[in-house]
């Protein structure tokens, strides 16, 4: 299986191109490949593949094994390594992911994408359609008690569910220890993604991610946009933010005029390889 190693802001995916489609043992494939001590490492597994409603199709299983309806870093690579490796005929595209057609707009220097623009939707706020168990028909400023410790977070899905929690100290928070906890809540019935929050001013907002069937990651496209949704909602920021990760900047817009949000960032790649047919692991 030839692949290619790429990451938005640190958030690292193996890339595979195949016209077939995605093997009958993708959730095993995807763990193993995934693995960063016996693989190749990465926080999940996309597939480029034929599309019959647009420029190619996009698939993305977590490093648990799961399949991700949506992943805004992954779409970004997915772009560049479409326009740069398989057609440079058109520096805006369209791809299809499990939630819908999105397009993206390529910034292009000598033949190389710098930038990457995706239309990443309008956000859900519906708490059935997030989903997340509410007595509110949108779930904002909801209390939430894990462990020792009461949470208020807001609940968007980006066509995934997140959770978005506001914190005081964000660098010393402890997110290893309620990320995976409220990940797995039963308040949400398909797990969420967790954004925990220190706004800084109207225009900029620091984040750390618990990524769903992942951990934490370097960085969230989807996540971000539902940072400045849920954010702008309670005018805490305004609709047009950047959001600071650990592996870099987004800049997020969320437009009146359509109700969508625009995700602009970069992505890389970092190397080509080939992986073996998957076989068992013996640890000593």
């Amino acid at each position: 299986m030839r692949f290619t190693k790429m990451h938005g802001l640190g958030n690292d995916f193996v890339v595979v191109v195949d016209r077939e489609g995605v093997p009958g043992n993708i959730a095993q494939l995807a763990v193993a490949v995934c693995n960063r001590h016996t693989g190749i490492g990465a926080d999940g597994l996309v597939y480029i593949l034929p599309s019959e409603v647009a420029d190619c199709q996009m698939r993305i299983f977590n490093g648990d094994g799961s399949e991700s309806e949506q992943c805004g870093n992954a779409i970004r690579c997915v772009a560049k390594y479409f326009y740069e490796r398989i057609s440079s005929g058109k520096a805006e595209l369209t791809i299809e992911t499990k939630r819908a057609i999105q397009p993206v707009w390529l910034t292009v220097r000598e033949g190389k994408v710098t930038q990457v623009r995706v239309d990443m939707g309008q956000p859900i706020l519906e708490a059935s359609q997030v989903p997340v168990i509410s007595t509110q028909t949108i779930a904002q400023e909801e209390q939430l008690v894990v462990q020792d410790r009461e949470f208020v977070y807001s609940a968007v899905s980006m066509g995934n569910p997140h959770a978005v929690i506001e914190v005081e100290d964000l660098a010393e928070f402890s997110l290893h220890q309620y990320g995976p906890l409220i990940e797995s809540h039963p308040n949400f019935p398909n797990r969420t993604n967790v954004e925990f929050i220190s706004i800084q001013d109207a225009n900029s907002v620091k984040m750390r991610v618990w990524e769903r069937g992942v951990g934490e990651t370097y960085a969230c496209g989807s996540g971000a946009c539902a940072t400045v949704v849920a954010s702008a909602r309670k005018g805490r920021l305004d609709r047009k933010a950047t959001v600071h990760l650990k592996g870099g900047d987004l800049l997020i817009e969320w437009r009146v005029e359509d109700d969508h949000v625009y995700m602009t960032g970069p992505a890389a790649y970092s190397f080509d390889g080939d992986w073996e047919l998957l076989k068992p692991v013996h640890l000593a």
